[in-house]
Order: structure tokens, then sequence, then C-alpha cells
């Protein structure tokens, strides 16, 4: 008897459709539906590129680096949003980015005029040096898909690895202090490989002895390391040759009884260099000498340190002189440099085993050649000669405590509020002030800690902060608010 496929799979469809529509009941009774927020670049800001570039600037073959902050600089924090978005942000309406943004910069939504939008600046990016509008980086960008297109697509392990990724691999190898680097798609697919080579060691190990409680690998983790960090170490945890510890958030004596009482030879402390959420810095330096007492291998993640922290740009291991101390540095090219992508640096040991074991590096595809490209001439060439850039992030953080009496640590301000109530409410008196700050709400960080999350930017400028501090009075009393600690909260 002939039966209609069609039938049982229009059923199959309304019945996932009601789960999805139960799940996402459920996410809304938590309050933990997230919206997207469309916004569109200062485009004006961009067309004004070399032809009225100023006379000082220094040529470095076809491209060029400047002495101090251009026009177009100012495109990587002012931004616009259409008024539809606006007001879904006001009534905290879960949106889809709906929102279509044309080629010309206008903004179009259902109903509503090209032209309504609303101009905001920026503090809640990570492009800490404000290279994503740099001419010379995209123009490197232009020229390599010009010249190669989007360059052979595959994984780096069959045929997406060119000169190009290697080029840009050994610089980043040279800027961090270490034997070689290997390229990853993101910060996130780094920190996933690195972790699940760690736990593959155990398994591999294993495989040759008699007694595999021998070859279990110890790994300790800061309480508040960052997702791609967690989530790496529970896919190694399953390969079930890895004893997880959590040690407390920076917590240095309660690392060293976790290491004292550990009795497996095998030890790995991971760590992120500047706590994302928090704004604060690892303890480098006991760090450090935790791993003269203990031999650990010691891991940073410093994806918010690179090119922003030490002289050169080599990251927070750099600003504390402890480079030696740190074995894998794992960073990122999607934050400071302006561009995309992650890697891990590291010895050429550990890139083999990495490049052979790290699964989230073997099955994902390599990143195209112009990507690369721009890469290259952010880490290379801008980030380390645009020295001023470095110094005018610093001056923002300290225009920052200044104009508060908050003694940050960092261009990442974590300003707590308490409930998302708070949180909320705050974050739309900015959007209505002209500042674009989301509010940081669970799972991203513990329940009643809810923040305002403020970035500084070397393109900002010291009145933009005074703009942001007058506004922010409005709505917080600097004087209760407890940096880095989750126990105050500022008051509303």
């Amino acid at each position: 008897m002939y039966m209609n496929c069609e039938i049982p799979h229009r059923l199959g469809r309304r019945m996932w459709d009601a789960y999805v529509e139960q799940a996402l009941a459920q996410l809304g009774f938590l309050q933990l539906l997230r919206s997207l927020r469309p916004i569109t670049p200062s485009l004006e800001k961009l067309n004004p590129v070399d032809d009225e570039a100023p006379i000082e600037a220094k040529e470095d073959g076809e491209f060029k680096v400047f002495d101090e902050m251009q026009p177009w600089d100012r495109a990587s924090v002012e931004v616009e949003i259409a008024e539809s978005t606006v007001q879904k942000w006001l009534l905290d309406i879960p949106s889809s980015g709906d929102e279509i943004i044309t080629k010309g910069g206008a903004i179009k939504s259902l109903g509503e005029h090209p032209h309504q939008f609303k101009k905001l600046i920026l503090f809640s990016g990570n492009d800490y040096l404000g290279l994503s509008s740099h001419p010379t980086i995209g123009r490197a960008a232009a020229k390599a898909a010009l010249e190669y297109r989007m360059g052979p697509r595959g994984s780096a392990l069959i045929c997406g690895y060119t000169f190009h990724h290697r080029l840009l691999e050994s610089c980043l190898a040279k800027l961090k202090k270490k034997e070689d680097c290997l390229l990853c798609p993101t910060g996130f697919a780094a920190n996933m490989a690195l972790m699940v080579a760690i736990g593959n060691i155990g398994s591999l190990l294993t495989e040759r002895k008699a007694s595999s409680e021998d070859q279990k690998i110890a790994i300790f983790s800061d309480s508040l390391n960052h997702a791609s960090i967690i989530d790496g170490v529970r896919l190694a945890d399953r390969q079930r040759n890895v004893e997880l510890f959590i040690y407390r958030h920076c917590d240095m004596a309660h690392l060293n009884a976790l290491l004292s009482s550990c009795t497996l030879t095998k030890k790995v402390v991971v760590t992120d260099s500047l706590f994302s959420m928090d704004g604060d810095f690892a303890p480098m330096r006991e760090l450090a000498k935790l791993r003269k007492k203990h031999g650990f291998l010691l891991v940073i993640d410093d994806a918010h340190g690179t090119f922003v922290c030490g002289k050169n740009g080599g990251g927070v291991a750099e600003m504390f002189n402890c480079e030696r101390d740190v074995d894998i540095c794992v960073g990122t090219l999607s934050k400071a440099a302006g561009c995309f992508g992650g890697f891990i640096a590291c010895s050429k040991r550990w890139k083999l085993l990495i490049q052979s074991r790290g699964r989230s590096f073997i099955f994902s595809t390599a990143a195209p050649i112009p990507l690369i490209a721009a890469g290259h001439a952010a880490a290379v060439l801008v980030a380390k000669r645009e020295m001023w850039r470095r110094r005018e992030i610093w001056n923002r953080v300290q225009d920052f405590r200044d104009l508060t009496g908050i003694p940050i640590q960092s261009p990442i301000i974590s300003l707590i509020v308490g409930s998302e109530g708070k949180a909320l409410e705050a974050s739309r008196h900015l959007l209505k002030s002209g500042f674009h700050v989301t509010a940081i709400r669970p799972p991203t960080v513990p329940a009643n800690s809810c923040r305002l999350r403020v970035t500084l930017s070397a393109t900002h400028t010291t009145e933009d902060v005074k703009k942001l501090t007058s506004a922010l009075l409005q709505c917080i009393r600097f004087q209760d608010i407890a940096i880095n600690g989750s126990n105050r909260h500022a008051r509303l």
C-alpha cells in the first residue's frame, strides 16, 4: 500500500515547531531570550582614505601608517541603528535582526522611512585600538582578494593552508616570543583545539601503559575563565583521562592548595590573562612563582591583552615581564587587531600535536587569504608601528579613573549593578543619551551580578569619556561601584 510521506513530514514539523515554541517560552520565563541589534558603521568617515592622507604619514611599500588619529578612525566607534531597533531595545523586545541595512548606509525596516536612525558612540566593542577602520588593513585585504580571490577552500590539513598563513603564524610567534604558532578559525576554536589536544595526551599515553591512572592529566582552571576554555575543558574531561579542578577567581592560595594536594604528576593551569567580563588581570607573577614550585604547564588566553598590553603589544605576559613563564598563549585577531581569527603560540611539538588532535582546527575550513592578509597588515605593520594607539587607549583608562574615582585596571570596565532590571534600565538610559552599552546578564555572568560592560578604545577621545561618565552619573553612583567584586553593587 502506497503511503503519502508528506503527511508524517508535516506532522513532524508541527511537532518540532511546538517543541521550539515551548523552549522559547521557557527561555522567556527565565529572561534568557537574546536579541540581535543590527548597526551600521559610519560610512561617510571611511570614504576619504589615502588621497587625503597627511604628509607626515609613513610609507611601507604601498601601505601607510600614521602618527596620530585620522578622520576614518572615528568609524570604529561611531555607529547608527534604526529607530525600530531603538524601540525594540528600549522595550526589551526580542529581535532576530530583521532590519535591512542597505548599501548606502540607510537602514530600512517594514513600514519605516529609510533615513530614521540614531547615531551612537560605541562603548561596548572589542576593537581596542580602532584598527577595524584603518585603510591600510582594508587595502591589504582588498589587494589580496583581487590577486588570490578567497584562495583555496578547505581545511588547513587538506588545501587551505598557504604561504600567507605561514607568514602570519611566523609573525605572531615572534610577537609572543614562542617557537611557532598555529592559526585557527576563531579564538573560541583555538581554545577548544588546545584543550582537546591536552586531553588527548592522557588517552594516547594510556594506550602504551598498563596503568591509566598514572597517565591522567590534572587541569586547573580559573572559575571566571572564558566560555571557550570551559567548553574545551569539558570536552577534554569527557576523555576520562583528565581530572578537572576549578580554583577561585585569581585566588593563588586556593590554587596552591589544590596543586599541593593533587597526586597527579601531569598538571596544567589555564587562565584568561585579562578577564573579559571583569576587566582584571590574572596574577601573572604569582602564577610564574607557582609554576616554578609545582612544575605545571601554564596556558593563558590573551585575547583581550594582545596588541593592547606591553611596550610592543605582546600582551599581558610582556606587560608583567613573564613571557618565558608562559608555555602556551592563545590569542585572537578579532579584537585589538580589528580583523578575525584565532591563534595558538607554542612550541613546534605542541603545534604538531594540536594540528593532529585538535578537532575544532582539523575539521574547520582555513581562513580565506584576504582575512589573513588583513591580519598580517594589522599585527605586523599597523599595531606594531602606530604605537600612539596603545598610548591613547591607556590615556582613556586614566581619563575614566580621574573622572569617576573608580580604580579600573584595564580598558574593560565592569560596572556591576545587580539585577537584570537595573542593568537593562541603565543600558536604556545610555541608549537614550547616545551611547551603545549593552547590559550583560546571565548566563554570561552569575545571577545578581548583572552589569554594564564598558570598553574603551584608542579612537575614543577624552570628550567622549566625559560625556559617557556624565550620562552614567545620572543612573549610577560611582562611590558605590565595586570593580571586580560580586558582593557589592552600584546603586541606581
